[in-house]
């Protein structure tokens, strides 16, 4: 744990300046984040929270703060143990010491957590979760913590896929198309919420700033984005010449036990496992946004084609394509 105090400098006229503490804030999201609490005037501390955590240093840390954004998690790994140390064993100890320092807690989950849902029946927060990979359901286990923890303050938020400028992510599908090919892996027609990185940060921000407590909300964009649109559209800004490939389910599940053995050796994830091939054979990630609006008066207003085009305009300005 390495507390790091961020002055911020000229908040917005009428502002109130808060005083922030972030974990995981050297990631995609969180150097987002952090760059526009700093611009808006509050104080923020950056906490990287690595295992085993301990209780008492982080509540000395977070005492400084009135409210705690919880981004630290593990995303991709190869053994459980890791995903449960920084999903669920992580994830407690900073509910109890966000609680002990009086501090309110927004955490940040994923949609993941809830399970997948297509289009037609799209996942409202109240439905019974029903995650499908080891990811998703430590970070569900990471959400029963923080809602059951007593005398907490906490609001829960659950974001679709989250992209734009900085995020790695969908960079190998750009580099694919630039070379002229695009594989499709899974069903064309599943569709997913999407939410780019500012939409997300005003999600942050309105959960930071209003009383939400007690609430969990989906964060994303309202329209759904199937997977052929997304590959479409990469295409397009990469010159359109690009072939889309689909790839036949068997040779993507060849592929994703390759890719297991792969991380078993190495210790690092492969781009296809079994994780991502289950999640690209589902029926796809759609969730309600109703109670983002409702409850946090949050409207996700990038779509998809302006996000991809900033997103792509970055990807060649840091002359990554």
């Amino acid at each position: 744990m390495n507390p790091e105090p961020i002055a911020g400098a000229g908040g917005s006229a009428g502002s109130v300046p808060r005083r922030v503490a972030v974990t995981g804030a050297r990631g995609f999201i969180g150097r987002h984040l952090v760059a526009r609490l700093q611009a808006r005037g509050d104080e923020v501390v950056t906490v990287s929270v690595r295992a085993p955590c301990e209780d008492a240093r982080l509540a000395d840390v977070f005492r400084r703060a009135e409210t705690v954004v919880n981004l630290a998690g593990v995303v991709a790994a190869v053994r459980e143990a890791d995903y449960v140390a920084g999903n669920v064993d992580a994830a407690r100890a900073i509910a109890r010491a966000a609680r002990d320092a009086g501090a309110r807690l927004v955490h940040i989950s994923s949609l993941a957590a809830a399970g997948p849902a297509p289009p037609a029946a799209p996942r409202g927060e109240d439905d019974p979760p029903a995650p499908i990979t080891t990811y998703g359901r430590t970070k569900l286990d990471g959400e029963r913590i923080v809602s059951a923890t007593a005398g907490l303050r906490w609001t829960i938020l659950r974001p679709g896929v989250v992209y734009g400028p900085r995020d790695r992510a969908l960079l190998p599908l750009f580099r694919y198309a630039a070379r002229g090919f695009l594989p499709l892996v899974g069903n064309p027609a599943a569709a997913y919420t999407f939410v780019y990185i500012d939409d997300m940060i005003r999600a942050i921000e309105a959960a930071i700033d209003r009383d939400a407590e007690g609430e969990v909300v989906f964060v994303g964009h309202a329209t759904p984005v199937s997977l052929a649109a997304l590959l479409d559209r990469i295409r397009a800004l990469t010159g359109g010449a690009a072939r889309i490939v689909r790839v036949p389910p068997a040779l993507a599940r060849a592929a994703a036990a390759a890719g297991d053995l792969s991380g078993a050796l190495t210790g690092r994830p492969a781009p296809i496992n079994s994780r991502r091939y289950a999640e690209a054979m589902s029926e796809g990630f759609v969730c309600r946004v109703d109670r983002l609006r409702d409850r946090l008066g949050v409207v996700a207003g990038i779509d998809l084609a302006e996000g991809l085009t900033r997103t792509a305009d970055w990807y060649r300005r840091e002359g990554c394509l």
